[in-house]
């Protein structure tokens, strides 16, 4: 790991203090964050106790997290070194990443030897910000089919899109194919005007959120004209073959068993195919068993299919997210286990 500040570290009876000097102090600016909102978070997420003087930075706590209070400091350093900005989830992706990921920029194909793993798309950046999301991206680079399974708020389809979107522009595929299954969320939506696309468009919306935030708006729509990039319902896959193609599958726990048999069996030559699903936000009529739940009892064991999983802890929305989260997985062990 690239140490950018000069350190040095003392042991008391406290606990360990750990002093950091950092060499540019135009950068410290937004090191600490307006009213040092940056240095509060990460007392808070760490507990430790961080006081700055001048270009100096003294860290109090355990040993444990002094250290890795350290390191993030370091590292959100080195990120306004290369040009980037901080926020609030840059902070929280440094506190989770393991110190393999600490190295520095590097090309997408060098995740392999421990390297910062980033997407790049035409308007931003993308950064995995949990072991689970690395490995996540890892696996959508080098698989032509690839699930992600976990609760909402883990990226699963934000980061497909992305890696979508990187293939698309970097030539390796030469479309874009997204795809939902058109269930209503437990309501009744009832008639809806206009045409076809104007009918399915809002039960695709997720995915037309995830392309704009990775192409320009005049391109994305220019490419969505020329049909280079699709957003279709899953009944609309039928009877085709998709050839050199990113295709993802969003919400697959909403198709029934034979709509996933037809999907991934219209994976073609040159293609990668990405499903994504969460198993707990079932909205498919009582009775009728979900495709994602039996493509995972049938096809886990088959070689060059990889299932990526994630849990509350990879919940990279509101923190109050993943609280939300664990409270329901709670209740529903506690209704299963009185069965």
């Amino acid at each position: 790991m690239t140490i950018r500040a000069k350190k040095q570290q003392t042991s008391s009876d406290d606990g360990l203090e750990t002093q950091l000097e950092f060499p540019d102090n135009r950068l410290l600016i937004d090191l600490f964050g307006e009213f040092n909102r940056n240095l509060t978070h990460i007392e808070s997420m760490l507990g430790v106790q961080i006081v700055h003087q001048g270009n100096q930075l003294t860290v109090h706590g355990d040993e444990n997290n002094a250290s890795k209070a350290a390191e993030v400091l370091d590292a959100l350093y080195g990120r306004l070194e290369a040009g980037k900005d901080i926020t609030p989830g840059d902070i929280d992706a440094e506190i989770r990443m393991g110190e393999s990921d600490k190295s520095g920029s590097v090309d997408q194909m060098e995740m392999f030897q421990g390297g910062r793993v980033e997407i790049k798309t035409r308007k931003k950046l993308v950064e995995p910000r949990t072991e689970a999301q690395k490995a996540y991206v890892k696996s959508l680079f080098t698989n032509e089919l690839a699930f992600g399974i976990g609760p909402a708020g883990t990226g699963k389809t934000y980061i497909a899109v992305a890696v979508g979107v990187n293939l698309f522009v970097g030539g390796h595929v030469d479309k874009i194919i997204l795809s939902r299954p058109a269930v209503e969320a437990g309501e009744r939506l009832g008639f809806l005007p206009g045409d076809m696309k104007d009918k399915v468009d809002p039960y695709m919306q997720p995915l037309y959120d995830a392309l704009n935030d990775f192409l320009p708006g005049k391109q994305l729509a220019k490419l969505l004209e020329e049909k280079r990039i699709e957003i279709a319902p899953l009944a609309f896959m039928r009877g085709r073959t998709l050839a050199n193609a990113f295709v993802v599958l969003d919400e697959a726990q909403n198709a029934t068993t034979m709509q996933m048999k037809m999907f991934l069996t219209r994976l073609g030559e040159g293609s990668r195919m990405v499903i994504t699903g969460d198993r707990t936000q079932v909205d498919l009529p009582r009775g009728v068993p979900s495709g994602l739940a039996d493509a995972e009892r049938l096809l886990n064991k088959i070689e060059k299919i990889d299932f990526n999983y994630f849990t509350s802890k990879d919940v990279v929305r509101h923190p109050l997210v993943a609280k939300i989260i664990e409270a329901y997985d709670a209740e529903s062990e506690k209704q299963l286990s009185s069965k």
